[in-house]
């Protein structure tokens, strides 16, 4: 592996560098060697993480021989100089180029790499890049949570995070997990010390060993040169100490820090209703009653030893006497406008508190009280309440957040500029995080209020964790322009920056701008036209026509899931979704979590499968398919983007995020307006998208931006540095189809499919995901009225990719009928030898169940099941048959015992297993239409003739457990 030698430094890369890469390296090493922080950006493709991990180490392993060295020096000096300790000092220079093993006897602070990533699937990459270099051999050591690491059987099946917690510290506290006894141990074997282990390797290893991977983790982070761990466990001081991580004199490594600014924010915020306060009263209440009986029964003499309590009832009179006092001072905030609730300044929240006398110095009193009625709750055998107190976890976290910085005057002008506090009527639509700024809708039954705590400046965090004494901090991202508002946005001194250009060259990439469709009609998504029949027509027939153009893989993005769902509903009733998905298979990303990675690998087999002409992924800004997935090489040759995913206008969060914006500008004329923000919010959501495609030097795709919006100047300086040399304006749909067509012929004459590995199919997607629909409509048979069709003809006519590229192009064949799971139970006429007789058919009305089916206009969908007696049977399809009979009596009960609104749910439950798979799903509906504690509980075990296999170990334990 060749060396470069950059300011001393001598960095052994695994091949020999381009200029982006010694360029990006050297700024490594500028902010490590002077104790700076910076802002770097390289375009993914350039092998930043490599670069990234190579020059730091590098840095890292000399600085230490450095340190050393003087240390051996400095100890020859004290004391005699024999021959002893020249052979001492000439053993430590060799083991300079490694790892010291005794460098805390010399009594210096070595510093360490702290490398953090959004995602554990990003982490996991990150370490097989370090796998890679000559550094393999350094320590090593990756942070997760229990949900990850766990491998206690009876913990880890537990569901809630808050629940496995308290269950581990009881298990921990009674001396009754044998694979936590066995870390201290086994944490010196050489499987541990040897290997570079990601979480995956971390868990295996540790089933191996029989040790807790958890707690093994942070014994081996103690030695570690270089942590690996999401950034929340860093920016958030919580997390931060209660997973032990150290920064004093360390360096920082943000990857993929694009979203570093909410993270920032969202930890430094809270939220706080009048149910979590009624919730922590009722807990508290309970513990009493609880200890009331213990002492009524205290002369028993019974066999069984009450819980070990560490506190008093005088503790739990004075914490609930504090939980009333705040509950009433809540209750008379208030609230004028109904609809938009009030706003507080930031340090409206300390005044809140100190009505229930709550102020700095008592804060850390009543956290520990908390915790330890919180641990009595867990590990109370007696009580039917043994998993309670989340009301009082989280109400631990709130004092910890709000009372984190002291009690300076300082903190306090800090808290009033940075925060504001917002309180609305709990009973409205709660929001919850979905992607971004989406948000999910929750309404509540109990009457009251909900606070918000909210930091609106990310430099809060950065600020709070740089004053710990952090050496270097570096943020990097192929997605940071522009740099300058990130950096005002982030308030600590940045003095190395980056823009690095793509290693590609212009013939890879085709980039342009498309004001109007095929008909001329403007595209343009902005909330006055988004929902315009013309508008939305237009649209997909501009996706219809790419389809055809565009090789393999193409990805759709669309600014929200409203607007997604909105197209997709308007091209099934006209029919042009079938168009689409004739061309190429549609997979869709839904909002709800589920067989996200089952559907993504569907998709990447479709785009292997020789006998398809690629797939189509529509998804959203934002969403999961728009951040931390490759689409490289053929699994995705083009992107197009729909429109710009401003956050939504009227949410409260925005609107004060503005107003704070627009403050910070009276105080400082460089910072960003509030408009300033709104507009990066959407471009930074539009660069994350491009970058899902040209992963590599050898890669190429076209990026199509299809909203006259993007012809602005500002939006085009907004777009990331190495593409806007390329980006070209395209005054009508004939000249972007030529330059397609052009780009396409050569980019696959100049730059050859690589072979299909299995990697591309198998790659990590164990990010935190959303589930995904695939929609099969082209193979689907649709009844359609004679208008439809004749609009459908019209249609054709006047929207023809054919008058653009040469006749060659020919009609793709339609997809294979994907089986509904009606088949598993209800076998067709053609699979068994016997006459032809009438099909009965069963008529589901369900809007929802007609939803995804293309050109039905109609309320109604009629579903064909065989519910006919055979004349005759086959010995050879009599498991066939009877599986049938099965079918049709089943069917029969289910129809019989449901209401019609029951029995819809019913259908679309059918159809959402038959297409996603998914278990936890179809579980819950189950459960919903047939109790398992109710007289509908046979239909509920008749379900599981027609599971998947995978699932009947699953159906099995769920009917164990109902019926102990």
């Amino acid at each position: 592996m060749p060396d470069v030698t950059i300011n001393g430094i001598v960095i052994n890369f695994p091949f020999k560098p381009y200029p982006v890469q010694e360029e990006y390296m050297a700024k490594v090493i500028e902010c490590l060697q002077n104790s700076k922080h910076g802002v770097l950006e390289s375009p993914t493709g350039t092998g930043k993480t490599l670069s990234l991990l190579c020059s730091s180490l590098s840095w890292l392993i000399t600085k230490k021989a450095q340190l050393q060295a003087e240390a051996m020096v400095g100890a020859i000096e004290k004391v005699d100089v024999g021959g002893h300790y020249f052979k001492k000092l000439n053993d430590g220079l060799e083991k300079a180029a490694g790892v010291p093993d005794n460098s805390v006897s010399f009594g210096w602070s070595m510093p360490k790499i702290i490398y953090a990533s959004r995602t554990h699937s990003q982490l996991s990459q990150a370490m097989q890049e370090l796998k890679r270099t000559t550094y393999k051999h350094v320590k090593v050591s990756v942070l997760g949570s229990r949900d990850q690491l766990c491998i206690n059987p009876e913990v880890s099946k537990e569901i809630n995070t808050f629940n496995k917690i308290q269950m581990c510290h009881a298990k921990i506290k009674n001396r009754a997990c044998i694979y936590y006894s066995n870390v201290e141990t086994r944490k010196e074997e050489p499987i541990f010390k040897q290997e570079i282990l990601d979480i995956e390797d971390l868990v295996k290893a540790g089933q191996k060993m029989k040790c807790c991977p958890y707690f093994l983790a942070k014994e081996l982070k103690q030695n570690a040169d270089i942590t690996f761990m999401p950034y929340n466990y860093l920016l958030d001081p919580k997390t931060r100490k209660s997973q032990g991580i150290e920064v004093q004199n360390n360096v920082i490594l943000l990857d993929e820090a694009h979203n570093i600014e909410k993270i920032c924010e969202e930890a430094a915020s809270l939220q706080i209703s009048s149910t979590d306060v009624a919730m922590c009263i009722d807990d508290i209440t309970a513990v009493m009653e609880d200890i009331s009986k213990d002492l009524e029964h205290e002369n028993d003499f019974s066999m069984d030893e009450p819980v070990q309590r560490d506190f008093t009832p005088e503790d739990l009179c004075i914490l609930k006497s504090m939980f009333l006092a705040l509950e009433k001072a809540i209750d008379d905030i208030k609230i004028t406008k109904q609809n938009e609730g009030e706003i507080f300044p930031g340090g409206y929240i300390f005044e809140l508190l100190s009505k229930a006398e709550l102020t700095h110095g008592k804060e850390q009193i009543v956290i520990e009280k908390l915790e330890k009625i919180v641990s009595y709750l867990t590990i109370s055998n007696s009580s039917g309440f043994a998993r309670k107190g989340n009301a009082l976890h989280k109400f631990s976290d709130v004092l910890r957040t709000v009372f984190c910085g002291g009690s300076s005057a300082q903190y306090a002008d800090k808290i009033k500029e940075c925060y504001k506090v917002y309180v609305q009527v709990e009973e409205q639509k709660r929001n919850l995080k979905s992607d971004g700024w989406q948000t999910k809708k929750v309404t509540l039954k109990t009457e009251g209020k909900l606070i918000s705590y909210w930091c609106f400046s990310p430099g809060f965090s950065m600020e709070q964790l740089i004053k710990q004494g952090v050496r270097s901090v570096i943020l990097t991202s192929g997605t940071l322009s522009p740099l300058l508002p990130f950096i005002s946005e982030l308030r600590i001194p940045i003095d190395v920056q980056l823009e690095n250009p793509h290693i590609v060259t212009r013939q890879q990439v085709c980039i342009g701008v498309l004001g109007q469709g095929p008909d001329g009609h403007p595209l343009n998504s902005s909330y006055n036209t988004r929902n315009d029949p013309k508008y939305i027509a237009s649209l997909g027939h501009t996706i219809y026509n790419f389809s055809v153009l565009i090789p393999n893989g193409l990805l759709v993005f669309f600014p929200s899931y409203p607007i997604m769902q909105k197209c997709r509903d308007e091209w099934q009733c006209s029919g042009l979704w079938t168009q689409i998905s004739e061309r190429k298979p549609i997979y869709v990303e839904p909002q709800s979590k589920g067989s996200f990675v089952n559907v993504m690998h569907e998709y990447y087999q479709k785009i292997q499968d020789p006998s398809n002409k690629g797939a189509i992924f529509m998804a959203v800004c934002r969403g999961k398919v728009s951040e931390g997935l490759d689409f490289a090489n053929a699994n995705g040759r083009a992107v197009i983007i729909t429109g710009l995913p401003f956050p939504p206008m009227k949410d409260p969060r925005v609107i004060l995020k503005q107003k704070y914006l627009e403050e910070m500008r009276c105080k400082d004329k460089k910072a960003l307006t509030g408009q300033q923000w709104y507009q990066l919010e959407a471009s930074r959501a539009v660069n994350q998208a491009i970058g899902r495609i040209i992963r590599h030097k050898n890669d190429y795709g076209a990026i199509l931006l299809c909203d006259c919006r993007f012809e602005n100047p500002n939006y085009k300086q907004q777009i990331s540095a190495w593409l806007r040399p390329h980006m070209k304006k395209f005054n009508n749909f004939g000249t972007i189809v030529k330059e397609l067509r052009d780009f396409f012929r050569y980019a696959q004459q100049a730059f050859p499919e690589p072979k299909m590995a299995g990697s591309q199919c198998n790659q990590d997607l164990s990010l935190p995901a959303v589930a995904c629909t695939f929609d099969t409509i082209g193979s689907r048979s649709v009844k359609r009225t004679a208008a439809d069709s004749a609009g459908q003809s019209e249609l054709k006519e006047k929207f023809n990719i054919d008058q653009y590229v040469d006749n060659t192009v020919k009609e793709r064949p339609k997809a294979e009928t994907k089986k509904n799971i009606f088949s598993e139970f209800a076998t067709t006429v053609k699979d068994i030898p016997e006459p032809v007789v009438k099909r009965r058919k069963i008529k589901i009305l369900s809007s929802e169940f007609n939803t995804n089916i293309p050109g039905s206009s109609s309320s109604s969908h009629t579903v064909e099941i065989d519910t006919t007696e055979p004349k005759e049977k086959n010995d050879g399809n009599s498991q066939e048959t009877d599986k049938r009979e099965m079918g049709k009596t089943y069917i029969k009960n289910v129809k019989k015992s449901l209401t019609e609104e029951n029995y819809k749910k019913f259908a679309a439950m059918i159809k959402e297993y038959t297409k996603s798979g998914d278990w936890n799903e179809l579980l819950k509906q189950l459960e919903y239409l047939f109790p398992p504690e109710g007289e509908l509980k046979h239909l509920f075990i008749g379900f599981k003739s027609f599971l998947k296999k995978r699932h009947l170990s699953l159906f099995n334990d769920r009917i164990i457990n109902f019926t102990k």
